[in-house]
């Protein structure tokens, strides 16, 4: 039985695939098994793949014809012989140590679930300031203590970076679940919820390819209400949120409240809106009042969501937490 399990689903990807397989082939822990899923190509892709098998009895290629990616992502699995799973992507690139080092760590680690790595993005020219942004962010995101103050901020983690346990998934509820939502960070959100840590190592082991055609853009699973969707589904389901504690809603903006209602209509309405915009201050919003950022210094400290995304304001309502003693996980949530 090899020790881990690759799970690489592709679709009409041969002009990148034959990088992406020679970084796979030059790991440093020979120890794997490489499931490559043809979700239905068009081009050479599965020649590429049926030339590696012949050479390489690591390799194994799955032919189920077009079946989406969640479907490709599962078959995969339900195929792999190791206790661990590692996702890859056709068109991003491993390096040499990533197996080694994520096999290591989880060996050390037995009460983590999954481990991931940071990322660089490339090529340089592509890469949009948004999307340098959110990988500054995930990249800084480490610790499993980071990872749950920050779960619902957004994916803390690049999906084909990662190395998950097979029994974490069955600990969690099963495998990738299909919906109106990325079926990746469902998946993280439910294994937080099952109370499993999960972790990155601090070492770029993914070049992880940029382009116009990446699903985030033109997928409606990866839209903006569908991850407010999913947010609010997990949160209303939070411990943090049912401690008895007034729970206020950082931003009082239109757009705020829109994305903040996901959760409201679940049971959870606002104690107080906290604004930094002194028009908005003394209004009453959606039957609660709205308090300048002053008001949150006080006891006993109540639960806060900050709603804030535009650049900095995140930054800004986390520092002014931190000066009034608001620790992150544990008195305050930021809500992506």
């Amino acid at each position: 039985m090899p020790a881990i399990s690759i799970i690489l689903p592709f679709h009409s990807a041969a002009a990148t695939l034959p990088t992406c397989l020679a970084s796979i082939s030059r790991q440093s822990m020979a120890d794997f098994e490489l499931l490559a899923i043809d979700d239905g190509s068009t081009d050479e892709s599965a020649a590429l793949l049926r030339a590696l098998a012949a050479r390489d009895a690591r390799v194994h290629l799955l032919e189920p014809g077009r079946v989406g990616l969640v479907a490709a992502l599962n078959l995969g699995i339900g195929h792999a012989r190791a206790p661990l799973l590692a996702r890859m992507d056709a068109d991003d690139l491993m390096h040499p140590q990533r197996l080694a080092l994520q096999l290591a760590y989880l060996e050390a680690n037995p009460h983590v679930a999954l481990v991931a790595s940071r990322a660089a993005l490339f090529p340089k020219k592509l890469v949009r300031a948004g999307y340098q942004e959110y990988l500054r962010w995930q990249n800084a995101c480490l610790t499993p203590a980071q990872v749950a103050a920050q779960i619902y901020i957004e994916s803390p983690f690049a999906h084909p970076s990662v190395t998950l346990r097979r029994s974490a998934l069955a600990a969690a509820g099963g495998p990738y679940a299909q919906g109106p939502f990325p079926e990746d960070y469902e998946l993280w959100l439910r294994i937080h919820q099952a109370g499993m840590p999960m972790a990155k190592l601090p070492r770029t082991l993914l070049a992880w390819r940029e382009g116009d055609g990446r699903a985030s853009r033109s997928d409606p699973r990866y839209s903006r209400a569908a991850f407010d969707a999913l947010r609010a589904r997990f949160l209303a389901d939070d411990p943090r949120l049912r401690q008895g504690r007034d729970l206020v809603y950082w931003g009082a903006g239109r757009a705020t409240r829109l994305r903040a209602k996901h959760l409201i209509v679940r049971g959870f309405p606002p104690s107080a809106w906290v604004d930094i915009d002194p028009d908005k201050v003394g209004h009453t919003v959606w039957g609660a009042p709205v308090r300048p950022i002053t008001w949150l210094d006080r006891s006993p400290r109540p639960f806060v969501l900050i709603y804030l995304t535009a650049h900095g304001a995140r930054a800004y309502a986390e520092g002014r937490l931190a000066e009034w003693g608001y620790r992150p996980g544990e008195d305050y949530l930021a809500v992506g």
